[in-house]
């Protein structure tokens, strides 16, 4: 098994792969002397909400802005307090102190590692202003229940769905559940941008109106800005011909992700882990993430034979240097705590070969003590 080199994600073969249509795609706009909010954004805008199931899609400079900006239209600010979990990264905090509201975090479900349906009726005790459900690694998150909780206390329901384009249950897809869908197009998404790019979907028309004149000034015509907190996050031209250019073949690509997750699962079956149940449309396996107790020595192992991996995310929020003092303080989050301490994503990408995903699977075998009981893996100690 030495001497292997298996990538976590490879965007070098996925532009080989995507250059037949990319390229004219760029030398379309790149000859069209039109950069910023053209034809193109306008074109994927309609096919990426057409996509979706919604009315509206407002493209923006990245996924964080896409927070913020919906956060801003709905009117959140100072004396506000926005629920959210503390295990996917600091993103969703990023944007709501940009707006001067306190996050408030609350624990997450033990197997899908999204939002607790059950912890957010406990939280609801207290009143909040909006609810921001991030979709984590590709899982769609009990949106029923949840949207049900929102609807009953008055909050705004804001959907993450970063990480899970095209992720659907019911023939519902991520982004026309709440109030909004926020989507990122880092190029590492499963729908991809050759730089940040992201976007606000909604079937509210007013709410697509004001983010619309926020991600540029306020302005509700040229160099007149009437909409307090506007800035400049516009998606260009280049980033929206890029990414209609590829959506066509995102489904095909989420396939091939459910299938590699699909090898991993029946490979790792008998290792001391816990596997995602990826396989149904509620999951597009945007990261193949496992759990396991020895988690650092996994990674470590690994490592030495070869094999990228990476901790997707090590630090729960309110443990975040840059989030002291700033947050609603946080009850005890055990879940969330346990899960930062033990998940590991493993390669998975639609370019990866079947060599290589066997080769992950038995390096992962090799390293791992078989037998011990999967419950015990993300047992309370």
């Amino acid at each position: 098994m030495s001497g292997e080199n298996i990538p976590l994600n490879d965007l070098s073969r996925h532009w080989q792969q995507t250059a037949p249509v990319v390229k004219p795609a760029v030398e379309r706009v790149a000859a069209s002397g039109r950069y910023v909010l053209g034809q193109e954004v306008a074109t994927f805008e309609r096919a990426f909400a057409d996509y979706c199931g919604v009315r509206h899609c407002i493209g923006v400079g990245s996924g964080t802005d896409a927070l913020e900006l919906v956060l801003r239209a709905l009117g959140c600010g100072a004396g506000d307090e926005v629920i959210t979990v503390a295990n996917a990264g600091p993103y969703a905090a990023a944007a709501i102190l940009a707006t001067g509201a306190r996050p408030r975090f609350v624990d997450i479900d033990a197997t899908s590692m999204t939002i607790c349906a059950d912890a957010l009726a406990q939280a609801l005790e207290r009143p909040a202003r909006a609810l921001i459900v991030t979709h984590l690694y590709g899982q769609l998150a009990d949106m029923e229940a949840l949207a049900q909780r929102a609807a009953r206390h008055g909050l705004l329901l804001i959907e993450d769905c970063a990480q899970a384009h095209e992720a659907e249950r019911g023939g519902r897809r991520a982004g026309a559940w709440g109030t909004a869908g926020c989507f990122s197009f880092y190029p590492t998404k499963n729908l991809g941008a050759l730089g940040d790019a992201g976007a606000v979907v909604t079937d509210n028309d007013a709410l697509a109106e004001r983010v619309a004149r926020l991600r540029q000034y306020g302005w509700t015509t040229k160099y007149h800005a009437a909409e307090p907190g506007g800035r400049n996050s516009r998606l260009d031209e280049l980033q929206a011909a890029v990414l209609h250019s590829k959506l066509p073949y995102l489904d095909r690509w989420n396939e091939r992700r459910r299938a590699i997750a699909a090898d991993y699962g029946r490979g790792l079956a008998a290792c001391d882990l816990v596997t995602p149940a990826i396989g149904g449309p509620d999951h597009v396996a945007h990261l193949y993430v496992v759990r396991s107790q020895r988690r650092d020595a996994l990674r470590r192992d690994l490592e030495a034979r070869g094999i990228a991996t990476e901790v997707h995310y090590p630090v729960a929020e309110p443990r975040q240097p840059a989030l002291r003092g700033l947050t609603v303080p946080a009850p005890a989050l055990p879940e969330t705590e346990r899960a930062v301490s033990q998940v590991l994503s493993l390669p998975c990408f639609p370019e990866m070969t079947q060599a290589e995903v066997a080769l992950v699977t038995a390096a992962v075998k090799d390293c791992c003590r078989p037998g011990e009981g999967r419950e015990d893996v993300v047992s309370s100690g």
